[in-house]
């Protein structure tokens, strides 16, 4: 079943409203939530962390990347992502473009490692990483952890469209994410998160992400199509697809060293 999001006046600059509103399909086959009572704001943050945590089970997809600068012939970017959430485990595996097919991002304990092919050699590396040439994060493709990660400092209600929304300002209380605050715009019902809006410690607005499009997978919900506004370089984007996702039990070795040198030959 697919939700498509419809965002006409979205609560953010008007800088970056006319990429949004043409990149967002219209449309929804859902109505409007009523007024609900006020949720408490961490359990709010679990319930979207639940939305794609497939713990006791592996999730894989493929995400193909668009990216765009402007200047530039728009570059593609696509990755084989498998999860093992029990363990917070991942391995992203790049196929295109070509000239970086193998490469690979692995978490393995508290390490995230990167796989060059080409050396033959693996070097640390971290979630807060941007995957390739892309305005995504490794930790984009990561288990959801809002409630563990951060604290709930403000919420209000708000609109996204005609979509009645929870908007909750968050202040990181670990150094292991990638953005000091973030501010969320949660649809109220079904739950689900619509806009994301990532802060520097500084303050300033580093990237906006949209997830106009959603995919029931297992009972959970996915976002299969986002979008993610570079705030500092402007015209600078990239949109996000996912397909072929799967629940389908993945050999151990998948999560290991061995195996990132062993696809990548």
């Amino acid at each position: 079943m697919l939700f498509t999001m419809e965002f006409k006046k979205i609560n953010v600059r008007a800088a970056m409203l006319a990429a949004l509103v043409m990149f967002i399909g219209l449309g929804t086959g859902i109505s409007p939530a009523t007024a609900q009572t006020k949720p408490d704001p961490k359990e709010l943050l679990a319930k979207v962390d639940n939305l794609s945590d497939f713990t006791g089970k592996d999730f894989s997809a493929v995400f193909t990347i668009v990216t765009q600068k402007p200047g530039e012939k728009d570059s593609v970017t696509q990755a084989r992502v498998f999860r093992r959430d029990t363990k917070k485990q991942f391995l992203i595996l790049i196929m295109l473009p070509e000239v970086n097919k193998g490469q690979g991002y692995l978490r393995e304990n508290d390490n995230v490692w990167f796989y060059d092919p080409s050396s033959r050699k693996f070097s640390h590396s971290s979630v807060k990483e941007n995957l390739q040439n892309t305005k995504a994060k490794n930790s984009d493709f990561t288990l959801s952890s809002f409630a563990q990660d951060y604290t709930v400092t403000s919420m209000t209600d708000g609109m996204v469209g005609k979509f009645p929304v929870w908007i909750l300002d968050l202040k990181a209380n670990t150094n292991e994410v990638s953005y000091d605050r973030v501010v969320l715009s949660i649809r109220k019902d079904p739950t689900m998160l619509l806009i994301r809006q990532d802060y520097s410690v500084n303050g300033r607005l580093m990237r906006t992400t949209a997830y106009p499009k959603y995919v029931q997978l297992e009972g959970k919900l996915l976002p299969s199509q986002i979008l993610i506004l570079d705030e500092i370089n402007k015209g600078e984007k990239s949109q996000i697809t996912m397909t072929e996702q799967s629940v389908t039990q993945l050999p151990d070795k998948v999560f290991t060293k061995a195996f990132l040198e062993q696809v990548s030959r």
